[in-house]
């Protein structure tokens, strides 16, 4: 197991979520991805250092901390460029990552299907991409050979273009199983079976509620992105008509956005769905932060005017009753369920039946 320190910067500009938030986030990204946090350092700053993100100084700093705890990789919560991640790596002394490349392995790790290790790859081939300069990347296992490598090309280069024609490559296949997936759903368009796809958050419930009500059996985990493959099931309604309940992988605050868009083919289920279930974890004290960053993935994605019907998950876990009724202040017309328990289903069923109807 890893030992991570985390590094946790907030600048001089608005931000919607505090400091300590931030950084109990990207803690449990860490944990998730399976290292194990030794410290987590909180910097402050006015303005980002183009060259380094932050001065020297501290990076000494973070260098001594690196070397005093072991440490094996430095996490930004910040996403760093190319030439940042490379001047820092090479002040600290130790593996250093961004917020983005700690997602994408996470991710890399929880892709089961054939698509969704497709899109991990694709997106990881993209960040890489910019970042060979100076890493000794070897890549040699994505094709090359006789005939291939022109006269004086540097080793570089030979890289570059065999990560580029492997994107390519990715990009055809997923374009394959977008076509085979888009046939799917217009089989269930023509047998005008609706579709109800659930989002939210990251770990807010929705694999339990999707086994809740439908028996799916799929993975469920107290860790943030334990979902990452799309899962489709069949659900009989109360008024005795039948619907599909799809889940999708969950979304995050500031998720970077080529990230969304390299699960785009995935959340294809989303965007062709008649009904948004959007499922929000009630107990979480950032629930309201965490409703406003589904928004704000949702508008990126252009479905944010499609109806949706927001159930309360996670109602057992409410230490008090005025935690679910500031949220219901705020939510329009919300559901209080607990899909561990099975509290409130019922209900859930007639909400989305009757949305389903009108």
């Amino acid at each position: 197991m890893e030992r991570a320190l985390l590094i946790v910067i907030e600048f001089d500009r608005s931000r919607l979520w505090p400091l300590a938030d931030e950084a109990r986030e990207l803690e449990e990204l860490a944990h998730s991805a399976g290292c194990e946090v030794i410290e987590c350092m909180q910097v402050r700053r006015h303005d980002p250092i183009s060259g380094t993100l932050i001065g020297s100084g501290k990076l000494e700093e973070i260098h001594q901390q690196a070397h005093d705890t072991k440490a094996h990789v430095v996490i930004f919560n910040e996403e760093l460029s190319p030439a940042q991640q490379r001047n820092v790596e090479e002040i600290v002394g130790v593996k250093t990552i961004d917020r983005t490349q700690l997602i994408l392995d996470i991710f890399a790790q929880r892709a089961k299907s054939e698509e969704g290790k497709l899109q991990v790859e694709l997106a990881q081939l993209r960040y890489l991409l910019p970042r060979l300069v100076g890493k000794g990347v070897l890549l040699s296992r994505l094709g090359g050979g006789i005939g291939t490598r022109g006269p004086g090309e540097q080793k570089l280069e030979i890289d570059r273009r065999r990560i580029r024609q492997h994107i390519t490559r990715l990009n055809d296949a997923l374009k394959k199983l977008d076509r085979r997936r888009e046939s799917v759903r217009q089989h269930r368009k023509d047998a005008g079976v609706p579709v109800v796809a659930l989002v939210g958050y990251t770990n807010a419930g929705k694999s339990t509620l999707l086994n809740r009500l439908t028996g799916a059996g799929g993975r469920v985990e107290n860790r943030l992105f334990t979902t990452l493959d799309p899962l489709a099931r069949r659900l009989r309604l109360p008024d005795g008509r039948f619907m599909v309940l799809t889940d999708t992988v969950g979304f995050l605050h500031r998720l970077p956005h080529h990230l969304i868009e390299a699960f785009q083919a995935t959340l294809e289920e989303a965007r062709d769905a008649d009904l948004l279930l959007h499922v929000l974890d009630a107990s979480n004290p950032l629930a309201l932060e965490q409703a406003q960053a589904v928004a704000e993935v949702l508008r990126t994605l252009q479905l944010d005017a499609k109806p949706i019907v927001t159930a309360l998950n996670k109602c057992d876990q409410l230490t008090t009753l005025d935690q679910a009724a500031a949220l219901q202040r705020h939510v329009p017309e919300p559901v209080v369920i607990s899909a561990r328990r099975g509290d409130g289903l019922e209900a859930l069923l007639k909400t989305i039946s009757h949305h389903l109807s009108s």
